[in-house]
């Protein structure tokens, strides 16, 4: 009947061995790339910014806030960071096309910003600066990280398509 490992050649066994010493190896580095992308993509669902740094992480917290139709103030974040890196001779215009898109009453995709907030962005709207959206940038982005990103972590979309 069955002879067992007896019956096998000596040199079929040693190789057995030196393919199962192979095997484990590649089965700890597969266990050591996966533990590791995973610890990136903790990382990247830890905090908004990382979240906001991160392509696929964007995409996915975009596509969360349009099914929840509140998507204005991710647009209007964005828009401020366009508007930081944005040549001198263009910031003017871009600040107006901020200022009528996300801040003025009645905006298509106006933010929820206190009217202390909303009057001093009217009041240098005539001469803009580079810094002329943080204190508002801000707010949205702590509004944002109180409440949409918590909620954006809870739903199916974060593990789903941030990766």
């Amino acid at each position: 009947m069955c002879k067992g490992l007896y019956s096998v050649p000596s040199s079929c066994l040693e190789k057995a061995k030196g393919i199962r010493v192979k095997l484990s190896h590649l089965a700890e580095k597969q266990e050591w790339i996966h533990h590791k992308h995973r610890s990136h993509e903790d990382k990247v669902l830890q905090d908004l910014e990382s979240l906001l740094s991160s392509k696929s992480g964007l995409h996915a917290f975009r596509w969360f806030l349009r099914s929840e139709f509140s998507e204005e103030n991710l647009e209007f974040w964005l828009a401020c960071e366009d508007y930081r890196v944005s040549p001198s001779h263009l910031k003017g215009a871009k600040a107006r096309s901020i200022y009528s898109q996300f801040i003025k009453q009645d905006a298509p995709q106006e933010v929820n910003l206190d009217a202390a907030t909303r009057e001093a962005l009217l009041s240098v709207m005539d001469s803009p600066s580079v810094d002329t959206f943080n204190k508002a940038q801000q707010r949205i982005y702590s509004l944002m990280a109180k409440d949409s990103f918590p909620r954006f972590l809870r739903s199916t979309h974060s593990c789903a398509q941030a990766f």
